[in-house]
């Protein structure tokens, strides 16, 4: 894994550009703690931050060949087969890294090479000869590349705030922006930025930017197939794609772990993960998060039945790993709630993101590469708006139904002019505006298509997000098998009452589970992200948001109505009933979003064109 950056301009040659390329790769030297590179040719300049996993001593970018020039982010999974089929029509390496692979496989086949990757990237390639820049995101949308057109120019990078480092590039925030992040956020529309101008290719697109100017193509889509294996068939088809995807990507040349839960999708990674280590003669390790007092503290509740820490102890002794537990405090989850915000740059999960940065920073101490479980509930079904008709059916998006609560937060004038129930509305139906459907669909197959996608491209690419900035501001590379398009190809198109298997949220997972863990851990109710249950963290982050609210220099105001912010105080959060987000983001979270949103404004001072 590693950090791009990079600007075609057909107006200058950008021979007075190095300093702010410079600043651009410095900006996201995290994603790239182990070697940098420049490029330069007329009209393109491009910057790598490598983190070194496959062939350290070689594989530097920016990588130049046959009059080709690239900078890539990601790994590829299919390294070894695409090396063997291009050996064979003529082409020789000088390295094991992925990234002369991948820019030979453009060089042999060009934009084509897209249908024969598997893995996750974010990549650009320069053609010196016609002038000509193609960039390229994976189909799940797991590595990020965000953009700024300009006249005549295009600015790239892994993250947006080293687009800010460009000098024509300016943090501004319109009504586009303020809607998004009081009515969607922490998600936000795909391809869009939230800063004005700001732009993000979306998952299983591509693009080329030459002096006609930047054309989008979208090279993948779900797709929908008749499907026509029985149950028997179709669990063998799902645990061979599964356990394919686990143990490619475990391959690295680097110290590589898992994350353990104790939940279904972790287990059943660090199962398989264990069982491939011990037949190289390796011992795994695993890793969990957990918080202060949270045993003493935790009280049971339809999302949560019970802790994970047992369960945990239980998986790793079941599999033999060698086990660590990171502990984190309330002051330090509330710490890091600044720290989090920027490496993502703008308000995310709240607590649920800061308690990733600080989980990552722990791991990156001993390992650069971990494995995750991550995407399972979005493709194979776990969330509960999967299977209660109220929510299967239902408008906008089923994790956040608080769209009027969040709306009366809002100025009133700005409230007007966003119209808040039909922007929310209009963001998910855009999203399913070319769903892929049979003509003997049923409503409920529909339904449920509908609601695949809305996972996939809203909830799941929220959770990618969190991710790959969480991890990446440490130099850590995690990995999520359970994103490899295979399964979501195919998970598209099982029935559900072969996938939810007894009745059961992600039930044809547990039966191929079986083969791997406890029959206990296998049919375990759904876990969510653990989140502390600390009393002292509501109080902490409450006087913290009393406290940014009490000064002369805050700017919440600019969004929210004075007397709303108010009224949160003096109801202590009360007054804000329900989810803001998904199962995890309740008072607590609402309080921590708004504290990560005042700091937003503070730290990136956008621009109010409204």
């Amino acid at each position: 894994m590693c950090g791009i950056a990079g600007r075609v301009d057909f107006n200058d040659s950008l021979e007075l550009y190095t300093e702010t390329l410079t600043h651009m790769s410095e900006a996201i030297a995290h994603r790239g703690p182990d070697a940098h590179g420049e490029y330069s040719a007329p009209g393109c300049r491009l910057a790598h931050r490598r983190l070194s996993v496959i062939d350290p001593e070689n594989g530097a970018q920016p990588m130049t060949y046959s009059g080709y020039a690239i900078v890539y982010n990601g790994e590829l999974y299919n390294t070894s087969e695409l090396r063997v089929k291009l050996k064979n029509l003529g082409h020789t390496f000088d390295t094991s890294s992925d990234t002369e692979v991948l820019l030979k496989a453009f060089v042999e086949w060009g934009e084509n090479c897209l249908d024969r990757l598997n893995g996750i990237y974010a990549f650009a390639v320069w053609n010196e000869r016609e002038r000509r820049l193609f960039t390229a995101r994976d189909r799940a949308g797991v590595k990020p590349l965000f953009f700024r057109l300009l006249p005549h120019a295009i600015v790239f990078a892994s993250e947006i705030k080293a687009l800010f480092c460009d000098p024509d590039i300016k943090p501004q925030l319109d009504e586009e922006g303020a809607a998004s992040l009081m009515l969607l956020g922490p998600a936000r529309k795909g391809g869009h930025g939230v800063f004005k101008g700001i732009e993000e290719l979306r998952p299983g697109e591509c693009a080329v930017f030459d002096e006609a100017g930047l054309h989008r193509r979208v090279y993948w889509k779900l797709t929908a197939r008749p499907h026509t294996e029985t149950l028997d068939e179709t669990a063998e088809h799902l645990e061979s794609l599964l356990r394919d995807s686990i143990e490619r990507q475990l391959v690295s040349d680097v110290p590589l772990c898992t994350f353990l839960s104790g939940g279904l999708d972790s287990s059943l990674i660090s199962a398989v993960a264990a069982r491939k280590f011990a037949g190289e003669g390796k011992r795994l390790s695993t890793y969990s998060i957990d918080y202060k007092d949270n045993r003493k503290n935790f009280v049971a509740s339809d999302f949560q039945p019970d802790e994970d820490a047992p369960w945990i102890v239980k998986m790793s002794e079941f599999i033999g790993s060698e086990h660590t537990n990171v502990v984190i405090d309330s002051p330090g989850l509330a710490d890091a709630l600044g720290p989090s915000m920027t490496a993502r740059d703008l308000p995310g999960m709240a607590d649920v993101d800061s308690s990733l940065y600080l989980f990552c920073g722990e791991v990156r101490k001993r390992f650069v590469v971990a494995l995750s479980g991550e995407c399972a509930d979005e493709i194979l079904g776990g969330y509960p708006w999967y299977h209660k008709p109220e929510l299967l059916y239902s408008e906008g998006f089923p994790w956040s139904r608080s769209t009027a609560q969040r709306a009366g937060l809002l100025r009133s004038d700005l409230a007007r002019v966003i119209s808040p129930e039909e922007y929310v509305r209009a963001a998910a139906d855009d999203t399913v505006g070319d769903m892929s459907v049979l003509d003997c669909d049923s409503r409920e197959t529909v339904a449920r298509r509908r609601m695949f996608m809305l996972n996939f491209y809203w909830f799941m690419q929220t959770l990618l997000d969190r991710k790959d900035r969480c991890s990446m501001s440490h130099g850590l590379e995690v990995r999520v098998p359970f994103c490899d398009h295979r399964i979501a190809e195919y998970a598209y198109n099982i029935p559900w009452e072969m996938k939810s298997l007894g009745g059961r949220e992600k039930g044809l997972v547990r039966k191929i589970s079986e083969h791997f863990l406890p029959h206990d851990v296998a049919w375990r109710k759904k876990s969510p992200y653990p989140k502390t249950h600390n009393p002292s963290y509501m109080k902490l982050v409450y006087q913290r948001f009393v406290k940014l609210m009490s000064e002369p220099e805050r700017r919440l105001t600019v969004l929210l109505d004075s007397d709303r912010i108010s009224e949160l105080i003096s109801t202590e959060g009360a007054s804000f009933a329900g989810n803001w987000y998904g199962q995890l983001m309740t008072a607590p979270q609402v309080f921590a979003y708004l504290i990560q949103l005042e700091m937003w404004l503070r730290t990136y001072d956008p621009e109010i064109l409204f």
